[in-house]
């Protein structure tokens, strides 16, 4: 099992972050992560999520840390970093939810201070299953039947689920070969969540029926997936003409497609601005109410936003103030790593010390943010075909919101752009002291800052 502890035609990444929570999993690919890596000169780093819902949660942690210690002094390149999740679930929010989108956002932030852009979870065969399952009685569709995929690429990080084929009597060999010790998590057992009930009356009567339930259901999850991929790939493409350079929709274009290529289109329309999948009961709604609607019609949308029609265009209007008008343009100095804040643009400009794949730092000492006007064209990699910054956003699938930030510019070369990164044609020279940026809105400022003039 070691050896497939990274992702099969994964390219090495020089720091792995593994999602450790203590548990019997999680302590398995650690273990075969840091032993693989060593041979290859690759450090990894175990992140913890202290959830703060069990009395345990303290001695979990230490008990992880304690681990990484002992692996470390015996010659294996782990180091352990923790975070405390802040606050509790607010009304009406499942405890499981909120567990589980705080739980990335806090991977997501431990992973990108240690350097990794490889984060590694510790999901088996029967978690998919499972999964698979839990969406079937929810009523989901693709997306949701698709359960867990194998590898994905969100805030700038690789999530890999290297052991998503693996049974968990393989794991369970694993561990129990090698001693491992870990902690066990009382709330798996708790009736009270879903995925628990599901785990302790109903998958041992499918293999009881069915012998390979788990293989099938696994197998299910991976047709789904592909579904879904289909549906994404010809979504954008149906998209492509009906969406203007605002990010608008034109709706009689979209009706125009008819039933179900009309709702795909108007499915990823939604989710590209919302970074969410919009309810299938909305989708219905706008289904027949959307060819009769008239001007000014507004749908109310999840998290407080509402879907208006005006000017025949559909469009997503945040429930929030009108923000106040942001300028054109406005020149930065930058000549150290920090945070750059930018309040005309309510947000800040990250700007962290790199060794490769940076911008010059000396590039960024007479600079400019500019708001998007249409034609700029943004390239990945230095062997890559330039496209336009619409395409780019889409083949990435970056929110809407999003690409709304302002592009960093050095007289006319574009030099960043949030969501994509450092167009490649600006990357500074090997040996040369760069920079990484990374473009935060709206979060509480922390660290070195300096304010832009």
């Amino acid at each position: 099992m070691a050896a497939s502890a990274t992702p099969r035609n994964a390219e090495p990444a020089r720091v792995v972050a593994v999602a450790a929570s203590g548990g019997r999993d999680s302590t398995a690919l650690l273990h075969a992560t840091v032993h693989a890596a060593g041979p290859l000169g690759i450090r990894v780093v175990a992140l913890h999520v202290h959830h703060g819902l069990m009395p345990q949660a303290d001695a979990w942690l230490a008990h992880v840390r304690a681990q990484c210690r002992r692996w470390a002094a015996a010659g294996h390149p782990v180091s352990f970093v923790a975070q405390r999740l802040a606050g509790q679930p607010a009304a009406g929010d499942s405890v499981e939810a909120w567990a589980r989108r705080e739980r990335y956002a806090a991977l997501t932030a431990m992973a990108e201070a240690a350097g990794a852009t490889l984060v590694l979870l510790a999901h088996h065969r029967r978690d998919q299953a499972e999964t698979f399952v839990l969406q079937a009685l929810r009523g989901a569709g693709p997306a949701g039947l698709a359960a867990m995929p194998r590898q994905a690429h969100r805030a700038g990080l690789t999530w890999a689920r290297p052991w998503l084929d693996v049974d968990d009597a393989q794991i369970a060999a694993y561990v129990a070969r090698r001693r491992l010790r870990h902690v066990d998590d009382p709330s798996n057992a708790d009736a009270a969540y879903a995925r628990s009930r599901l785990r302790a009356r109903v998958m041992p009567a499918l293999r009881d029926a069915f012998a390979d339930a788990e293989v099938a259901l696994a197998a299910a999850a991976r047709q789904a997936q592909w579904a879904r991929q289909c549906l994404d790939e010809c979504g954008r493409d149906d998209l492509a003409p009906l969406v203007d350079d605002a990010g608008a929709l034109h709706l009689r274009r979209l009706l125009a497609l008819g039933g179900a290529r009309a709702r795909n289109a108007l499915r990823l329309w939604l989710r590209e601005r919302l970074a969410r999948t919009a309810p299938a009961t909305l989708l219905d709604r706008l289904d027949a109410e959307l060819p009769k609607a008239s001007p000014g019609s507004r749908w109310p949308l999840p998290g407080g936003a509402s879907l208006v029609l005006h000017r025949a265009r559909l469009r997503v209007c945040d429930a929030a103030a009108a923000a106040p008008e942001r300028p054109r343009q406005l020149a930065l100095t930058i000549d150290a790593p920090g945070d750059v804040d930018v309040p005309a643009w309510g947000g800040r400009l990250q700007v962290r010390a790199v060794p490769r794949d940076g911008v010059a730092l000396a590039t960024l000492r007479g600079c400019e943010l500019r708001v998007r006007s249409g034609g700029e064209r943004f390239q990945f990699a230095p062997r890559s075909a330039a496209r336009s910054l619409k395409k780019q956003f889409q083949a990435v699938g970056v929110p809407a919101a999003a690409r709304e930030a302002p592009l960093l510019w050095c007289d006319d070369t574009l030099v960043f752009v949030p969501g994509l990164g450092i167009d490649a044609r600006s990357r500074a020279a090997p040996g040369e002291p760069q920079v990484a940026l990374r473009w935060l809105s709206d979060v509480a400022a922390s660290g070195s800052r300096r304010r832009a003039r």
